[in-house]
């Protein structure tokens, strides 16, 4: 079965609920099955986040390692409860840096 692209309300509406929640320094970018959540400059963007959409509904977090690579964390969810996990349970890794 081919892999599901995010689509681009996606990030969109990913972007809306972290600004929702404070997290207004945020932008989420779409490339394929993935949606990033970064802040900074797009020139060198600072990663801190991933969602990977796995099925129609769950999305995969993923996190950033210190060495720049990404790392798969045990939440495989909706959307909903991802981001939710992400500003309560993670919120110290969406603070600006």
């Amino acid at each position: 079965m081919p892999k599901l692209a995010a689509e681009d309300y996606h990030a969109d509406e990913l972007e809306d609920d972290l600004a929702d929640h404070g997290f207004t320094h945020l932008r989420v970018r779409r490339r394929g099955p993935v949606l990033t959540i970064e802040s900074g400059p797009k020139s060198d963007a600072i990663p801190h986040a991933r969602l990977r959409r796995d099925t129609v509904n769950l999305w995969i977090l993923e996190m950033p390692t210190a060495e720049g690579a990404w790392e798969t964390t045990p939440y495989r969810d909706v959307m909903d409860r991802q981001v939710e996990r992400l500003v309560t349970e993670l919120a110290w890794t969406l603070a600006p840096r």
